[in-house]
């Protein structure tokens, strides 16, 4: 069974598969602007991911055999996807695990019952929050505590995609609680990329720069030079 397979073979398809449909975007002479204001030569679109059955059918098998090796293979209650990205990776994952699902809202409804967190969720219930990607782990926290509010216990969130290049965002999400399992980072993207030569020398290197210190690249290319608490 493929979803077994190493944790570091994972990541490197993750990659590959990644690059291979261009969800992966390095830009350098006219370098992307994030919502954040920060200023960067990389770009990854994982939402572009549901339009491949082959590649998501894989990834899920990939999710759904990290958190059953990371957290246990009965962990969890229900799955939960996040607005908007994670709701069909939340969909996928519990019905490949058999599951009962719910879905997260950024903020709560402003009409009927007002719920932020949709379908059926038990009091005491274990919820596993899937999502595409995080960057510093923000919103993550968010749609947890939106979770834990409604009664559900929620500790773990499983990802395609994490950035890994932003400092203490596996310690800020531990100090909530919150375990990461992920599949791919920038690091991995980085490395198969020069594997199979999908981009040329120049890009790569200021790539690579900017993946050692984004606050930096991005401050030099007029972008903002920290991040906002």
């Amino acid at each position: 069974m493929t979803s077994f397979i190493d944790k570091a073979e994972m990541a490197r398809m993750t990659a590959r598969m990644l690059l291979e449909i261009k969800a992966v975007n390095f830009e350098v002479e006219n370098p992307y602007k994030l919502a954040s204001g920060l200023v960067s030569p990389s770009y990854i679109d994982c939402r572009e991911l549901i339009s491949y059955p082959a590649i998501r059918t894989t990834l899920i098998d990939f999710m759904v055999a990290t958190v059953q090796r990371e957290a246990g293979f009965e962990a969890f209650d229900s799955v939960a996807g996040g607005e908007t990205g994670g709701i069909p990776y939340g969909a996928w994952m519990a019905d490949r695990m058999g599951l009962p699902m719910q879905y997260v809202r950024k903020k709560p409804k402003g009409y009927g019952k007002g719920s932020q967190v949709e379908g059926v969720l038990h009091e005491g219930q274990r919820v596993l929050l899937a999502e595409d990607m995080t960057t510093d782990g923000g919103s993550k926290i968010k749609f947890v505590e939106a979770i834990r509010a409604a009664g559900g216990v929620c500790e773990h969130t499983s990802l395609v995609f994490f950035y890994d290049i932003f400092p203490n965002t596996i310690e800020n999400l531990a100090e909530h609680n919150i375990a990461l399992h992920y599949l791919a980072t920038w690091h991995d993207v980085l490395a198969e990329a020069k594997a199979g030569n999908y981009f040329n020398s120049k890009t790569l290197d200021e790539v690579e720069e900017f993946f050692a210190d984004p606050l930096g690249w991005s401050l030099k290319h007029g972008g903002i030079g920290e991040v906002s608490k």
